[in-house]
């Protein structure tokens, strides 16, 4: 197999025009098998090993399956296919990633089970790595809020440039670069300002962080809706094939941008703020009770 079709094998369906394949390149499916034998490995081993909590690592097996199920519906499904001729459906295969897969994984806590499959050996390994000094100030760094808040919102723009933008739809490992990106970033971002149980205090940090989000992307959005002009003439070669025409099919790509994933964010916010307010009356009220 030559290197590019390494990047570019897809099995088509229906009509049989490359538009309706699914997406089998090895850079994409190797990575989501891996990831899912290792939870399932690493979560079969934690509850063989004991029988407490396991409502609670059902739940999260489920957000899990959730998540890798959007990640396989964005880049396995017609949908990525699709993307490289469709704006509107790149646009939603870049939301799929970033506002609905990373903060289900996220939402799962998927390092524990994964780390349980590995080798003790191993294991022993990544955690003596872990505590060097400098990965240690690397994660200590990046793991801010408004570190994580930045990195991934510059992903967000950096890779919607026209030039940088139309050169990942020509060249596969950029584009599979442009993926992780959103996808690394998103990950990075919703483990920062999603709270652990118990830490629903850290919650009022967060909701500045999602709604600036929220504003940002639905800025790019707006401007993709209101531009006179194409942005991104070489992923709208196939906009009929919603019948749309190149321009609407850019307006549709900002609703998306706009809309959904702003109320993603925005959404994610006002859940937040409603944890931390109730958190936050909670804990007037049991000082309330030690003074009386």
């Amino acid at each position: 197999m030559s290197f590019d079709a390494l990047f570019s094998t897809s099995i088509c369906y229906g009509s049989g025009a490359p538009e309706a394949g699914w997406t089998l390149a090895l850079p994409i499916t190797l990575p989501l098998a891996a990831a899912a034998s290792l939870y399932a490995a690493g979560a079969i081993r934690l509850w063989r090993r004991s029988g407490r909590g396991r409502p609670m690592r059902s739940r999260q097996a489920l957000l899990f399956a959730a998540g890798w199920a959007v990640l396989a519906v964005a880049l396995v499904s017609p949908i990525h296919a699709l993307g490289g001729r469709v704006f509107a459906a790149h646009m939603i295969e870049h939301e799929l990633l970033m506002a609905v897969a990373a903060p289900l994984l996220v939402a799962s806590c998927p390092t524990v089970p994964m780390m349980w499959a590995l080798p003790m050996r191993v294991r022993q390994g990544l955690g003596v790595a872990a505590r060097a000094g400098m990965l240690r100030a690397i994660w200590a760094f990046i793991s801010r809020p408004v570190v994580a808040t930045i990195l991934h919102g510059a992903a967000i723009w950096a890779w919607h440039v026209p030039a940088l933008f139309e050169a990942a739809l020509q060249q596969g490992p950029l584009h599979y670069a442009q993926h992780a990106s959103f996808l690394g970033t998103g990950l990075l971002f919703w483990w920062v300002l999603l709270p652990r149980p118990g830490h629903e205090q850290a919650c009022g940090r967060a909701v500045m962080h999602l709604f600036f989000t929220s504003v940002h992307t639905s800025l790019l959005g707006v401007l993709l809706v209101v531009s006179p002009r194409l942005w991104y003439p070489e992923n709208a070669i196939g906009s009929k094939l919603w019948d749309l025409s190149p321009l609407e099919d850019q307006q549709l790509a900002g609703l998306v941008m706009w809309i959904p994933a702003g109320l993603i964010y925005g959404g994610a916010a006002l859940l937040l703020a409603a944890l931390w307010i109730r958190a936050s009356g909670r804990r007037q009220a049991s000082n309330g009770l030690r003074l009386i």
